[in-house]
């Protein structure tokens, strides 16, 4: 396996991702931004959080899957979402699961969550972009 996953003794561990990634491989993956579009580029979950969640982390597992990659081999997960509020959370977390649940695999590499005033389409509530390593 190309990545380990730690949660460093003097660092908290948390539910939804893991503190450090130890990647090696010889090939790095990067994935553009992944919305909540389904294949032919309409919106999914307009309005909802979860849906829109879960439909860009099952789009992240299908550029993975393109070039022979999963989750598993994913060293960081960068979340941008829109208007974000601590109170999002457990809509975050539950479109997660879902699409855990979907993919057989928890994702839970070391992951920043950053607040942004919007994105390019003003349904899209959530964007994910992945990095990977695969041997």
């Amino acid at each position: 396996m190309a990545v380990s996953l730690v949660d460093p003794v003097g660092l908290p561990a948390v539910d939804a991702y893991r503190q450090v990634a130890i990647a090696s491989g010889s090939r790095m993956v990067f994935t553009a931004g992944q919305v909540a579009w389904d294949a032919d580029g309409v919106a999914v979950g307009i309005g909802d959080l979860a849906a829109q969640v879960e439909q860009c982390y099952l789009n992240v597992a299908t550029a993975l899957a393109a070039v022979g990659a999963t989750f598993r081999d994913v060293v960081k997960l960068t979340v941008y979402a829109v208007d974000w509020t601590p109170d999002k959370m457990p809509l975050l977390m539950d479109g997660v699961s879902r699409a855990a649940a979907k993919l057989g695999v928890v994702p839970v590499p070391p992951a920043t969550l950053i607040g942004v005033a919007r994105l390019h389409i003003p349904e899209h509530l959530v964007e994910v972009e992945a990095t990977a390593f695969l041997d």
